[in-house]
């Protein structure tokens, strides 16, 4: 895999002027698939085949700009009923104040943490814009990722709007985690952990896909 296509990233100032200056975190939260009595487990399986799947996430925001790989990385394996402090995964990617190199630097956390060496990897979209190959592929990752209980990780850059009209701008490079779909895929969650006031919203695969584009993401 290449790296040199997958630029450095970090949540730069712009960045964190558009979500409202730095953030004060970490702050904790839930959000999870809608009200079941069942585990959670149980309720993915009873859903699958609906076109649909929601993992819960136990959300933690970012303690600092730079730290939005270990965030995203943290909040993803939390959907695994995993509890790893940022600073920890921090130290296991080599993340600076200039932020986590590449979603190389991630996908061998991921890999780890979950305890099977090949239960990630990364997959690059390196042209400017995503085309509908690579959109596709995306999709089908996503679906499978979540469907085997797992969330992606996703290194973006630029803004993109949810379906709900909301802006997301991180012109500097951001990483976020994908944990559910609808629309068999048409449709993503995420969990952003930016800023807590906007800690989950959806996009079209399209919008993630481009905004991914030129970096990459760690899938199953």
């Amino acid at each position: 895999m290449r790296t040199d296509l997958i630029r450095k990233t970090a949540l730069t100032a712009a960045g964190l002027a558009f979500t409202g200056g730095a953030i004060a975190g970490p702050v904790t939260t839930a959000f999870a698939a809608p009200t079941t009595s069942k585990p959670a487990s149980q309720a993915q399986t009873d859903r699958k085949g609906h076109g649909e799947r929601q993992l819960g996430v136990r959300y933690e925001a970012q303690p600092n700009f730079y730290y939005c790989g270990p965030a995203a990385t943290r909040n993803a394996l939390s959907v695994q009923g995993k509890d790893i402090s940022v600073d920890a995964m921090a130290k296991e990617m080599g993340t600076t104040e200039a932020g986590t190199n590449s979603i190389n630097d991630i996908t061998p956390v991921l890999n780890k943490e979950t305890g099977k060496k090949d239960a990630y990897h990364s997959v690059e979209i390196s042209t400017p814009k995503a085309d509908e190959k690579q959109t596709d592929k995306l999709r089908a990752d996503v679906v499978k990722t979540v469907d085997d209980g797992r969330a992606v990780v996703a290194n973006i850059a630029g803004t993109a709007t949810d379906t709900d009209g909301g802006i997301h701008s991180f012109e500097g490079g951001h990483y976020i985690s994908v944990v559910g779909y609808r629309d068999n895929g048409n449709i993503v969650k995420i969990a952003d952990s930016a800023d807590p006031n906007t800690a989950s919203y959806e996009v079209t695969i399209e919008h993630l896909a481009d905004w991914i584009a030129t970096r990459g993401y760690a899938t199953s």
